[in-house]
């Protein structure tokens, strides 16, 4: 089967440092992958490399057997919002919006009516566990809540792909497992691929694939 995702010797530069360092990377649809590291280990700007936010230096990403490198900048923001998901450490909502409102924008940015977006929003919401908070600020709300409202939102639309930064660091043990196991239940259900960036071995023992990274060089790891 060939990968949805894959990057061939990568390389990212910040001015005179080596953040990533040819790295080589694949990724089924449906899989989860994990890429391990400490802090500064490069995992976070390959994450943003792999999902075309940052641009490679050097190498190729490509997905769907399209090059991100031969597409025009409007174009690689289309796919962004339609073929990709991302949920962040903290979340990243907008606390001027209600709980169903967040999880519904990128389905009202690709240009869905409110009533629809919001029902499939309640939809996601609600198998997370939501469904009484679907009209309370986002402001109103624990870490374990903002984070399922995360999840919600980078699922509601059906990605191909979504990519995770750190998506339960922020979080307290119970609450993170809760999340993260809700996270890919739903990721799975729907035949989505999935990138975790953690430093949590718990979290990346969820993971089909595992990778770790240090000081820049991703190497896979054989599951035991």
């Amino acid at each position: 089967m060939d990968a949805i995702l894959r990057a061939e010797g990568v390389d990212l530069f910040y001015g005179t440092h080596r953040a990533v360092a040819g790295a080589d990377f694949a990724l089924q649809a449906g899989e989860v992958a994990a890429v391990m590291g400490s802090s500064g280990s490069g995992k976070s700007s390959l994450l943003y490399c792999l999902a075309g936010v940052l641009p490679a230096t050097h190498g190729a990403v490509s997905f769907d057997g399209t090059a991100f490198s031969t597409l025009t900048d409007d174009e690689l923001s289309t796919l962004r919002r339609e073929r990709f998901g991302f949920v962040f450490q903290y979340g990243e909502l907008l606390p001027e919006l209600t709980v169903e409102e967040n999880a519904a924008l990128p389905l009202r940015l690709a240009g869905q009516r409110k009533a629809p977006a919001h029902a499939v929003a309640g939809e996601v919401l609600g198998r997370l566990g939501m469904t009484e908070l679907l009209q309370r600020r986002t402001s109103q709300l624990s870490g374990g809540q903002s984070q399922r409202v995360a999840v919600a939102r980078a699922l509601v639309h059906r990605p191909s792909v979504v990519f995770a930064d750190e998506p339960t660091g922020a979080l307290d043990s119970a609450n993170a497992s809760a999340v993260l196991e809700e996270f890919l239940r739903l990721a799975r259900d729907q035949g989505t691929a999935v990138v975790i960036v953690t430093h949590d071995e718990t979290v990346a023992a969820h993971a089909d694939t595992r990778y770790t990274m240090t000081d820049g060089v991703l190497t896979q790891r054989v599951a035991t």
